[in-house]
């Protein structure tokens, strides 16, 4: 998941294409400008329906499902903002599953 469709098809002309169900890959059509506001209150509110749809699609084929794992940064507004909504949501959603969530920090030496 990324509101930057730049970044969704450049993983689907790699070689990474192997690794990710095509359906599985959902993109915005905008960024959030590294911004935790545009990711979770605007751009991102606008594609957590789409990503709950395709979660929903997977978690329907499960016979037990135990939970889910997230990676996420928390650096800009597709990581931070998006992931806190989609995390809210699921937590709504999914009450009683386990939640897994792994944090990319980013690095001041290398950013």
């Amino acid at each position: 998941v990324d509101l930057e469709p730049s970044v969704i098809d450049e993983i689907k002309h790699s070689d990474y294409s192997k690794l990710f169900h095509p359906d599985m890959l959902v993109a915005g059509k905008e960024d959030a400008s590294n911004n935790f506001a545009r990711g979770h209150y605007t751009v991102g509110k606008e594609l957590v329906e789409p990503v709950m749809d395709q979660i929903a699609k997977l978690a329907e084929n499960c016979d037990g499902l135990q939970g889910f794992t997230i990676f996420h940064s928390v650096g800009g507004g597709t990581g931070s903002g998006l992931s806190s909504l989609l995390l809210e949501r699921l937590a709504v959603e999914y009450g009683k599953k386990s939640k897994l969530d792994f944090c990319v920090y980013p690095s001041p030496k290398i950013a």
